[in-house]
């Protein structure tokens, strides 16, 4: 087992280290990476993007998007999350979460910390989950990589996501909040996560009884680089490879009430329609028409407002009110 070590904190590299360990790294190796991010949604491989993320608090905040290629649920990282990385030549254990969740709880344990592998792929202490679970599978090579909530800000978490209406009930935050913890809640005497991460480093070289560190290349940085700058990094495989979905967008203005039904398709819009109790001075078809075929993405949506006159379909209206209502 090879430990790669990475201090690289942005979650665009990250993600294309992961991928470029499980491709591209000498396959008779395996690989064991722990690593963190700056504050991050990290979008699962099949999952809808604009459904999964608070889209105006996460600008606000200017956290990052990024979608992995492990299918699972939307996850959110900050510096106090750390995450693991297992890639390994045994494709029969894809499925087997025990197997690469055993050396975190082997770990909390040695901290007088009782937790338990909970469900189809999460690790929880007293039925909180503090550990989420996915995998991906590349030929003969299976990678595995997991969460862990040391110290996080579990509030801006729930924040940034926007869980879907079987995850949350009415109460909100407080009832996700009640669903998760972090392990420092837990300690009954301090430890920092550079400790933590020694530890769980040594419980899994220890497992795997044989170990050695290694440092990426100058060829190896150049292209992890490359694949961050050219995939992980752009609209197309973060909201373009989006499943088709439709929304819903209301809202009430002074001059009347606005419903946008919009139909989106690999990040376009392909179909519109708009309704409410509004003048227009135009055919509101025109502007249906003109909204379809541009992509679902803030800055096309305001280009096209802008080259438009928004007035002559909502004449007390403007530009920044109706990309706050197809956007927000």
């Amino acid at each position: 087992m090879i430990e790669i070590i990475n201090k690289n904190k942005d979650p665009y590299f990250n993600m294309a280290l992961e991928e470029y360990t499980v491709k591209y790294l000498p396959p008779e190796d395996d690989y064991f990476i722990l690593w963190q991010n700056q504050p991050a949604v990290i979008i699962g491989r099949n999952q809808n993007t604009v459904a999964e993320i608070n889209s105006p608090y996460i600008k606000e905040q200017g956290i990052h998007v990024v979608r992995r290629m492990s299918g699972g649920g939307a996850v959110y990282h900050d510096y106090g999350n750390l995450n693991f990385t297992f890639v390994v030549n045994e494709n029969k254990d894809f499925a087997n979460f025990e197997k690469f969740t055993r050396p975190v709880i082997r770990t909390l344990a040695r901290l007088g910390i009782e937790s338990e592998n909970n469900g189809r792929n999460d690790i929880t202490i007293a039925g909180k989950k503090f550990s989420g679970n996915a995998q991906f599978k590349y030929r003969d090579r299976l990678l595995h990589h997991g969460t862990i909530l040391f110290n996080s800000n579990l509030e801006e978490m729930v924040e940034a996501l926007n869980p879907g209406a079987e995850k949350i009930s009415s109460k909100g935050i407080k009832s996700v909040r009640s669903r998760v913890t972090n392990i420092n809640e837990h300690l009954s005497y301090p430890v920092s996560i550079e400790e933590f991460k020694q530890m769980l480093t040594a419980e899994v070289f220890n497992e795997e009884g044989s170990n050695r560190s290694s440092i990426l290349s100058d060829n190896d940085l150049q292209a992890i680089n490359s694949l961050r700058n050219t995939k992980y990094t752009s609209w197309e495989w973060i909201y373009g490879t989006s499943p088709a979905y439709n929304l819903k967008k209301t809202r009430t203005f002074s001059w009347g009430n606005i419903e946008v039904l919009l139909e989106i398709k690999h990040g376009l819009i392909c179909g519109c329609k708009i309704f409410g109790d509004f003048f227009s001075a135009l055919e509101i078809a025109e502007l249906e028409s003109g909204l379809t075929g541009i992509r679902y993405a803030e800055p096309d949506i305001r280009k096209f407002l802008t080259e438009i006159d928004i007035r002559t379909f909502f004449p007390s209206s403007d530009e920044s009110e109706i990309l706050g209502l197809i956007c927000g």
